[in-house]
């Protein structure tokens, strides 16, 4: 469950060949490749193209949602997904792949489904319809609809109801881990933070004993302190107030279970945000530091993914000479005069930006392209149950 709310896509998966608890191999593939070989396994080729774009978008959003919600990795587990359809889908290593599967996946890898108004994408779960069935996605019968003249978002209506949304355009990047990167303790800011209080805030629904945090605010202060304690004593981790990789994990994996992120019938995880107030303290120039520094670091990187005039920036809290150019560019973009200094006009030309992109890649579903069949004849691979 990354600390970036926005849409994106690994550029690489890592898939454990076996049943989770297995001693079977790791492989770490391009994320296409991935679509591509499990759609070849899974289903005909020869299918009507509506047909063979609904379960393709079912394949990438199910395999985008293990990701999201760290579903493994929070667990302990160093892979993103497994090859086996009792949990996962079908991945054969090393199979050939089709062409015109290839040819859809290389044209809509990057879009993906997932519930209006929510973060993570759609665990969008499938069966094939005839030796076993299922809540989710019907694949043989996802191919009667398309004969019946049913458009992709038809069909995806069909099964996942009228409550979806296609992301497109979404970003390449690596895989983003939600862990900061080093402890959270008490004095600490920023959007981690806020995820900090968000988590907290949802498992203490399931766990009274831990104290609410009101506001959630991005502050570490003392009441936040008191939560990851209470949390800590609960659930056998050490109390000292301070949020390592294994209280972080552990609260990644409650959340996830607890708001069902990576089940079809997922409550959803709306979007937060944080207040810009409580984390710059007046103007940032060349020189500052801190977790103002931070943030503006981070909406910089995020902005960069789609604004190619804004150049990318590392999160290390200090302003210097490339977090000024960063910023100038930026300024040039919006139309604000480029000083390379961020006062409270940048600031909030920063925020509304950040805010708007996640509008720009959503796509009319009326308006998502059919794509021709290119054909080559093929047998079906095994199908998820």
């Amino acid at each position: 469950m990354p600390s970036t709310v926005l849409p994106y896509i690994p550029q690489y998966i890592t898939v454990h060949l076996g049943p989770p608890g297995s001693d079977a191999e790791n492989v770490t593939v391009s994320f296409p490749d991935y679509v591509k070989n499990v759609a070849s396994s899974e289903i005909y080729p020869t299918w009507e193209p509506a047909a063979l774009r609904a379960n393709i978008l079912a394949i990438i959003s199910y395999a985008l949602n293990r990701v999201y919600t760290e579903y493994y990795p929070s667990q302990g587990y160093p892979f993103n997904i497994t090859s086996s359809t009792a949990y996962d889908q079908k991945y054969i290593h090393g199979r050939n792949t089709y062409e015109n599967i290839d040819q859809i996946v290389d044209e809509i890898f990057n879009t993906y489904i997932r519930r209006i108004g929510y973060v993570e994408p759609l665990a969008a779960k499938f069966c094939n319809g005839t030796t076993t069935t299922c809540d989710g996605l019907s694949q043989w019968g996802s191919q009667d609809l398309a004969k019946q003249g049913y458009d992709t978002m038809d069909i995806l209506r069909y099964y996942y109801g009228d409550n979806i949304e296609l992301v497109s355009n979404a970003p390449i990047l690596g895989i983003q881990y939600s862990y900061p990167g080093a402890p959270l303790r008490q004095g600490a800011q920023g959007p981690d933070v806020v995820q900090l209080q968000t988590m907290l805030n949802q498992v203490a629904r399931d766990y009274p004993a831990i104290p609410r945090i009101q506001p959630v605010d991005g502050i570490f202060g003392p009441s936040t302190e008191q939560s990851v304690i209470r949390f800590q004593e609960i659930f056998g981790l050490t109390p000292d107030g301070v949020v390592g990789n294994a209280t972080w994990y552990r609260l990644v994996y409650l959340y996830v279970g607890i708001r069902d992120l990576s089940e079809l019938v997922s409550e959803g995880q709306t979007f937060y945000s944080f207040q810009l107030q409580n984390l710059n303290d007046g103007l940032l120039t060349l020189g500052s530091q801190g977790d103002g520094v931070k943030v503006l670091q981070y909406m910089l990187t995020v902005l960069s993914e789609f604004y190619p005039d804004v150049p990318a920036v590392e999160q290390d809290g200090i302003y210097g000479d490339s977090t000024r150019r960063s910023v100038m560019a930026f300024q040039r973009h919006v139309g604000l005069p480029a000083t390379g200094a961020v006062d409270s006009a940048t600031w909030t030309a920063l925020y509304r930006a950040y805010e708007g992109i996640r509008d720009t890649v959503i796509i009319d579903g009326n308006l998502f392209p059919l794509a021709s069949f290119v054909g080559e004849q093929g047998q079906p691979g095994t199908n998820s149950p």
